[in-house]
């Protein structure tokens, strides 16, 4: 148990966890704000947070804007240029917040932008971004399924999936890393040591690989640095969101990353016996590595984006045996430790809404693509939080007007009884500065709650 928790963590339920963490991000002890007015707005909209995660009303509806890549649009920079020099990213985004941060009650951070030249040196396989597989025209990134992991390789992943992990599946996945397929398994060094076992250290390849990763490593560095020196959003009064982890539904990990799409819709039918067992190593893998985590005293949420368990994908029967059961796992698991599960549900869920409503209230917020939400509202608002559904689409090419409009019947069809924030189903390329503006106009206008 991490030392910053209470002593008595283990005797404590779920739901006192959880409001333990709740209470943490309300308290400003440890935070530096610039003046009095900047630390009361961040109360006010942590307060807002924490009233729509408890699935109450909060002075008004929270608002999650889908600004995306729109300081660099607007900046003129490329997300290729931004990717790979970080300094004029970090200035877009500042500017852009000094214009826009006060209207919008917003601040854009250029932390999502994966550095071009750590991609680089890593030598990764999974996706094709700006200059590195597509145009450097491109705004996106896209990314390269595969089968990462062949089907008479599921004895290795379930047996020692560390070892499967470093000598098999990330030497796929990163270039960087194919020397480490010259290793014996870690595993099988105990006190008696054999030369064999370090003699890959010896070979060129192998040195190679330590210095790109120290490469890596300053690369890292340099920009912690940079990113440092620019401050945050909460010191100026922004609480968009809490600290969080990343996860992911075990059978997704699998689907995604590993088997790929085609494999695991296969091994539902010709292995199923050894895809369940899979996805119970994936999910305590899951669990473990989010509550081993150095930082797991200050997270809040854990975020999900849930890929295969949409509508169209599979059966409700393949859905009931294959998908949600190892997520269940993870989700419990997590949530008996006080972490506030907030699941980004792509696509479409209509006809999985009955069944996934089974999670005690406040525990569970879902972040809707393209789902109903009055429907959603109906099944789940009593007990989860809820955001999302405006299209993206509608964001990047409509009109304010019908932005606004938009807005607003969310906002009075899902926002009564609060537990409601407004946002998009996703974030998309480009989007219009006037109509994330129309998002803020449609909050001030209809998003406060009458006292």
């Amino acid at each position: 148990m991490p030392s910053n928790l209470p002593e008595n963590w283990p005797q404590m339920t779920p739901e006192q966890k959880r409001q333990y963490r709740l209470n943490k991000t309300l308290d400003t002890s440890g935070m530096k704000f610039p003046t009095p007015e900047a630390e009361k707005a961040f109360k006010v909209r942590a307060q807002r947070m924490v009233d729509v995660y408890n699935v109450r009303e909060p002075d008004r509806v929270p608002v999650n804007l889908p600004v995306g890549n729109l300081p660099l649009k607007l900046a003129g920079i490329s997300t290729h240029t931004a990717m790979y020099d970080f300094e004029k990213a970090l200035e877009a985004t500042r500017k852009f917040n000094e214009k826009y941060s006060e209207e919008l009650e917003y601040t854009a951070m250029p932390y999502f932008i994966t550095p071009g030249k750590i991609l680089d040196l890593l030598d990764y396989k999974l996706y094709a971004w700006p200059g590195h597989g597509i145009s450097k025209d491109g705004t996106s990134w896209q990314f390269i399924e595969g089968e990462y992991m062949t089907v008479d390789e599921y004895d290795d992943l379930i047996r020692d999936p560390s070892d499967f992990w470093i000598r098999t599946y990330l030497p796929r996945c990163f270039g960087i890393l194919e020397p480490m397929r010259m290793f014996q398994p870690f595993t099988n060094i105990t006190e008696n040591v054999h030369i064999g076992q370090f003699m890959p250290f010896a070979m060129p390849q192998v040195q190679q690989m330590l210095q790109k990763m120290l490469d890596v490593g300053k690369e890292y560095q340099r920009l912690m640095q940079i990113m440092m020196s620019s401050g945050g959003g909460m010191s100026m009064g922004f609480a968009a969101g809490f600290g969080g982890g990343f996860a992911k539904a075990p059978f997704d990990t699998l689907g995604d990353t590993l088997r790929g799409t085609t494999g695991i819709m296969k091994d539902m039918f010709r292995c199923p016996d050894k895809l369940l067992e899979a996805l119970d190593v994936i999910a305590d893998l899951t669990i473990s590595t989010i509550l081993k985590s150095p930082n797991i005293a200050n997270i809040t949420t854990v975020m999900y984006p849930l890929h295969k368990g949409a509508d169209g994908w599979m059966s409700q029967p393949a859905f009931d045996k294959f998908y949600w059961p190892s997520l269940k796992k993870v989700m419990n698991a997590l949530i008996n430790e006080g972490l506030i599960q907030t699941l980004f549900a792509e696509g479409s869920f209509n006809t999985r809404l009955e069944y996934v409503d089974e999670f005690p209230k406040g525990m569970v917020t879902w972040y809707f693509d393209r789902t109903d939400m009055a429907r959603a509202k109906k099944i789940l608002g009593k007990k989860c939080c809820l955001q999302g559904n405006v299209p993206s689409s509608l964001i990047v090419t409509g009109d304010p007007r019908d932005v606004k409009e938009y807005c607003r019947k969310l906002i009075q069809e899902v926002g009564k009884g609060g537990g409601f924030i407004l946002s998009s189903g996703s974030v998309a390329d480009n989007p219009k500065l006037e109509n994330i503006q129309a998002m803020m106009a449609a909050i001030r206008e209809y998003g406060y709650y009458k006292k």
